[in-house]
Parts: structure tokens; sequence; C-alpha cells
């Protein structure tokens, strides 16, 4: 027998399969997906691989075939799905397999189990409490304070031992030498805390949200895997009808991964499966260290947890029998992975239930166009939500605040006229407003009133933000300086901040109600571990009246004391080079309306704006997905954009200007070659580009890119592989980086 192994090194050199023979010894122990260590190289150094696949065939000559050295034992057996899913993930969005593999094995090292070591008394309680006036007379106070406390408890935590009573080990070690006491050990796993009420709570379903879980469960029983969208109004209850979904699938004997899409999400997520499911539920995420996120994975493999919850790196839980994946909040895009292999968390779930003869679950109010066009085609089952699952709980009115009016009525605040009247009276009636302002910091950027120039960052193309205390911070790479006297470049004093950002708010909103209990909640008062569930739990609990934030606030959090929302800026994120600004702004105002109002009290929302008109605030002023989407997709297919073209983007970085041009050219030059692309309108693949991206440096390193439509993603996905193997023999194919997105 032989196996083909993927080496662990990252370099493109080696990446892709070397096979190996499986000596005798060894047969009964490698299968696919084990971890071995191989002779590599001329020097035959031992490495660690992955074995993707085993025969009978030898594809090279069996004299030059080398044999397996042995079976990795330092390190997490990685199975069998997820070593196919790593070589699925390297041929669809063009990475290497090792970062593919350490995509699908958060946890590749294994890490050291925690310990918690005990003193047990061997003793009668007379023997010992002998032994402790022996220890007073000579004189020995810590060990007879250890004794006195061992003769009222039989088992005491070292760890109390030392820090609590001030007992060394010096002492202790002397009495576990002569029998008094045993030191033992047992692993403990470093399981998350759940706080809160954790009391289950009976809930009623409606009739569409019954009717949807049983569909489900019907389906099931029959056999029938499939992709499901649940697209419920905020409010809705989607959570519920999910919940009645697990239950099947675990009475079935299988297991459940729930995504989320950001952390601060995980907090009321988890108290509401933990309520209903108790211990079988865990969770995990990036603030997790890695002891934490071992020991979580080891729980899901010994079927100690049933549901893992957390955004898409739980995908990859090593569950023994995975038979349901439910994706909450489909449309965000912290789905998307931003690193190599830029995968979209919703595409691998599909793919993973397929492998697994899993259901997929797909849930939002807003479903992305993708998704709600595949289920009007029929691809995937659509169950409707039309109403909010409270009886006593109505869809919030909005506002929409035109700013040029108030501009031209003298109102120059970021506050609107009717936003400040209503968070009044939400301060006198002693209820909750949260404040929207998609934008950290204090000011968006410096300018000198004199010249004109921005204060930009010397390492990116993009200007500093001005955050409080006058430090200026690039949010691309990090770089922070202080805020300039007078400008860099003329010398004048007239320097200020301009824009708004969070911080800014926070500061004018304690001005204006300097009464009010304020609260912040962005990347920078996040960035400790904890720090979205104190914020969010605090905020729960009524320690604060304001909620500002920027949009992991309007993200699935259920408060119902919020009866009134507030979009600060709804225009910030409609005028983003992105094909996708109209759909990411109707997503965001019509979360944000779902904030309000859903307890017994109604809701309001003020949405304000410079662009009343626009189709994606109105559409979301009414809550009004239909009218959304179709006039979107006359849009997107006008421009042969996603989802009726496909759209990959090949983005190319370098520090040399002239070697990226060299590069972007020839990939240009290689992808009209394999399809024959001529432009827009004119080829069977339309080109667009090169061109700079956006910001076309980013901590020195300069970026294009290259654009490629069709309507069918496999064409692409051979263009990509095309690309891919031309590169291989180009001179600077070690000095570019090449990322394929699939947009």
């Amino acid at each position: 027998m032989y196996a083909n192994i993927i080496i662990d090194i990252s370099h493109e050199m080696v990446d892709r399969p070397f096979q190996y023979r499986i000596p005798p010894c060894l047969e009964g122990e490698i299968q696919v997906g084990s971890q071995v260590q191989i002779p590599f190289g001329a020097g035959n150094h031992l490495r660690r691989g992955y074995v993707v696949d085993l025969t009978e065939q030898a594809e090279f000559d069996i004299q030059k075939i080398k044999d397996i050295a042995g079976v990795a034992v330092h390190g997490v057996t990685a199975q069998t799905r997820l070593i196919r899913l790593a070589w699925w993930l390297k041929e669809r969005y063009g990475s290497t397999m090792n970062q593919a593999l350490k995509t699908v094995l958060p946890v590749k090292q294994k890490v050291k189990q925690k310990q918690a070591r005990f003193i047990r008394r061997l003793w009668t309680r007379e023997q010992v409490l002998e032994a402790a006036d022996e220890a007073a007379r000579k004189h020995y106070g810590a060990r007879e304070r250890l004794l006195r406390a061992l003769a009222e408890s039989d088992e005491i935590p070292c760890q109390v031992a030392v820090n609590q009573m001030n007992v060394a080990m010096a002492s202790i070690k002397p009495l576990a030498e002569k029998g008094v006491i045993a030191l033992e050990s047992e692993i403990v796993a470093r399981t998350p805390r759940i706080r809160g009420d954790l009391k289950n709570k009976t809930v009623e379903l409606n009739d569409e949200q019954r009717a949807a879980a049983e569909d489900f469960a019907r389906r099931y029983d029959q056999g029938i895997r499939e992709t499901a969208l649940v697209c419920g109004v905020t409010g809705s209850g989607k959570t519920e009808v999910y919940m009645e979904m697990i239950a099947h699938v675990l009475k079935a004997g299988r297991q459940v991964i729930v995504l989320i899409p950001e952390i601060a999400l995980t907090y009321q997520t988890v108290l509401r499966f933990y309520r209903r499911f108790g211990s079988q539920v865990s969770l995990i995420n990036s603030r997790m260290s890695p002891g934490e996120r071992y020991d979580q994975f080891e729980r899901a493999k010994s079927g100690e947890v049933r549901i893992m919850i957390g955004p898409r790196s739980a995908l990859f839980t090593p569950f023994p029998d995975l038979g349901l994946i439910i994706m909450d909040e489909e449309h965000e895009t912290a789905y998307k992975s931003e690193l190599s292999p830029r995968y979209h968390a919703r595409e691998v779930a599909v793919y993973l239930g397929e492998m697994c003869r899993a259901s997929v679950v797909l849930g939002s109010a807003t479903p992305s166009l993708e998704a709600y066009t595949r289920a009007l085609e029929g691809k995937w089952r659509l169950y409707r939500l039309t109403q909010r699952a409270k009886k006593d709980s109505r869809m919030a009115r909005v506002h929409v605040i035109d700013l040029r009016q108030e501009l031209r009525e003298g109102n120059k605040s970021m506050f609107s006229r009717a936003l400040l009247s209503a968070m009044e009276e939400r301060l006198k009636a002693g209820q909750q407003t949260m404040l929207f302002m998609n934008r950290r910091g204090y000011a968006s950027f410096v300018s000198c009133r004199s010249c004109g120039e921005a204060v930009k960052c010397p390492h990116c193309d993009v200007t500093l933000t001005l955050h409080f205390g006058q430090k200026l911070v690039c949010h691309y790479c990090g770089y922070e300086t202080k805020n300039p006297d007078r400008c860099p470049v003329c010398s004048s004093p007239y320097i200020a901040g301009f824009g708004t950002g969070t911080q800014k708010v926070e500061e004018m909103t304690k001005k204006m109600f300097p009464k009010a209990r304020v609260l912040r909640m962005d990347m920078d008062t996040t960035s400790k571990k904890g720090g979205h569930e104190e914020i969010l739990s605090a905020f729960g609990e009524g320690k604060a009246d304001i909620l500002i934030g920027t949009q992991m606030i309007v993200k699935g959090h259920d408060f119902p004391k919020v009866t009134l929302v507030g979009v600060l800026a709804a225009d910030l994120s409609l005028y983003t080079s992105d094909f996708r600004c109209g759909e990411r702004t109707f997503q965001l105002l019509t979360q944000a309306a779902g904030r309000a109002g859903r307890g017994e009290l109604s809701g309001d929302v003020v949405i304000q704006t410079y662009n009343p008109e626009h189709y994606s605030i109105a559409c979301a002023a009414s809550q009004d997905y239909e009218a959304f989407y179709r006039q979107e997709m006359v849009y997107r297919d006008l421009l042969h954009y996603p989802p009726g073209f496909q759209l990959l983007a090949v983005m190319a970085s370098c520090r040399s200007q002239e070697t990226l041009g060299q590069a972007m050219a020839d990939l240009s030059q290689w992808a009209r070659q394999a399809s024959g692309a001529r432009g827009p309108g004119s080829g069977e693949v339309e080109m667009i580009g090169p061109a700079q991206a956006t910001i076309y440096k980013v901590n020195d390193i300069y970026r294009k890119i290259l654009y490629l439509k069709q309507e069918n993603y496999d064409i692409l996905i051979q263009l990509k592989s095309f690309m891919e193997q031309q590169r291989q023999n180009a001179w600077w194919h070690q000095q570019v980086m090449i990322q394929y997105d699939f947009a």
C-alpha cells in the first residue's frame, strides 16, 4: 500500500502530494487524515505530513519511493473529512495546501493539557490533629495551618493551599513523603464559563415557526438532506426555529454546528442555546487561548458536547457524525475570510453538508442576493416568517430625517432635532436608546484649512483617524502618532479634525445628556478578552441608558427596554467602492431598525441621511425586502454582477511597483490566452483591469487587481488554475503574492 502525503511545509514548491510506501508494521494504523513522520529531501530530514489518499498503485519508480517513518504522536489526528475539505478549499480558492490545512485545523499542534492538583488526607482526623500539635511545638507554622485544614476537609486544592493559606510546596512535600497526605492531579477541560440567567424559558411557537420546524423534521426523517433558507423579519423568532431543528437532529444521535458572524453575538446566542440544551453546548472564537480552543475540539471529538457555536472557524469542529449546520445572519460579511484561502463560510457549509450527509439551514431577515436567488429558483428550500414572534411586539416606526433640510434650518449638530427629542423622552421614561455610527474614532481625518492637505499614514494610502487623546491611528497597518499642532506640509496652525466617529458621538452625547449613563462599543472598547460580553451584559442589565457603537451593536441583539435606535449617518456605507454597497446599506439599516421595540413597548427608529430618496434607504425604512431585491437585481443584471454573473478578483501585491506591474501584465495575458477575454460584453469572459486597488499602498506594499466575470463558476475556477500553473514559471513568482477572491 502507498500513501499520498502533503508535507507540512508552507512553500509553493512542495504544495502537492508526495507518495510514500506504507511499511507492513504501520498498515493498520494509517488512514486518510493521519499525521505521519516521513523522510523528506536529499537529507531525509523527518517532516510531518498529512495522508490525503491511500492506493495500491505506485505512481513512480518503486525503488525511489521511501517508507513512512511512523505515525505522528504529538498532534491532533486530522479527521478524514477535514483533509478532504482542505483539498477542496485549495482547488476552489487558489491557496496552498498548507494554508488550507491551517484553516481547517485551527489547533494543529497538541496543546499541553491543563491539570488541577489536590492534596488528599491519608491519615485519620485524629492522627492529623496530633501531627498539627507537633508542628506547632516545632514552630512549623505553614505545616500546622495545612494539617488543621486537612483535619476539617479530606481534600484541598493545591492552589488554595499555596495562594490562600500561604503554604509553600517545601512544606507540603515532607508530609507526602511520610504518607500523611497524597498529591494527586486530574485533567481539567478549559471550558468557557456561561454567565447569566440559565433558567430555561418555555416559548410557544407561532403557526409560521411551527410549520417551518415540522417541515424540516419531516423531510429530515425522510432522509432528505438539503440547504434551506429561513427568511424572517427581525424579531420573527428564527432562533426558536433553529432550536426546534437542533432538538430533532440531536434525537437522531447526530451533532450540530451553529455559526454566528461575530464574537459580539456570542453572549446572547450562547445563553439562549445553553438554557435549552445545557452542557451539550460549547463555543469557540478567536479570543480564546489555543488551550481553550484545543479543549473544545477535544470535547467535540469525544462526544462530550454536541452543539458547537462560533464564527466561521467553528465550521471545522471535528464532530464524528455531523447532522446539521445552522448559519445565522448568513448575509454578514464576517463570513468571508480575508486571508488565503479566501473562502465564504456559506459555500463551505453547503459542501461540508453534502460531504457529511447533513442539512444546512441559513437564516436572515435580509438574505444575501445570492442566497435568496437560489431559494427563489428552487435550488434551496425557502421558509418565510412574516410576523414577529411575540404577539405584543410590533415592527418599529421608522422616521427618515433629511440632514440637508436640518442644515437649511440652522441645525449644524450631528443630532437631528427629532432624534434629540426622542432621546429626551426615553431618558425621562427610563427606557434605553442605541446610537449607530459605523465609524470608530473621534474624527474621520485631520486636515489643514490653509493648504487643504490631510494627514496621511506614511505606510498606506489612507488618512489617519483621530482618536480621543489627540492620537492619530491608521486602521490598516496600526501606525500611531501624535496629532500635530501645525500642518506637516505648510506649517499652518489651522489644522483640525473633520468627520465623526463613535468616540466623538460619545463625547457629544455626554455633553447634551450629562445625567445619562453612556456605554460605547467598538473595536477600541472590546479589544480585551470578554470585552463584548462585559458591555452587552451591562446594557442588558439596565446599567446604561444609551449604547453607542459601530455595526456590532445592530446585529442580532435582543434588549426589551430598547425603544429607540438612532442611525446617525446612513450614507457612510452607501458610497463605498463595492458593488454591494447598496445591499450592505439596506441590511445594516434594516438590522438596526430591528433592534427597537422587541419587548412590550413600541419602538422608533430615526434614520439620518443626506439621500433619503435612495432605494436602499427607502426600502429599509419601509422594511420591504422584496422591493429592494427587485430593484437591486436590475442593477446587478445590467452590469453583470453576482448573483447572475460570477466574479473573480485576482489581487497581486508586492513591495516593488515595477515587479507588480510586470506580474499583472502577465496575469492579464494568461487570462486572455485561456479564455479569449476581450472586455465587457465582448467575449466569453469579461475582463476589467488590471488597475490599482482602492487603497493602492498598505504597510509599504503596493496592490493591483484584475476582475474576471463569467456566468459559469467552473470556467472561472479553470482560469484560476491555469494562471496558477503559468505563474510557477514566471521570474517574479516568489516576489509577488497572488490572492484569488470569488466575490
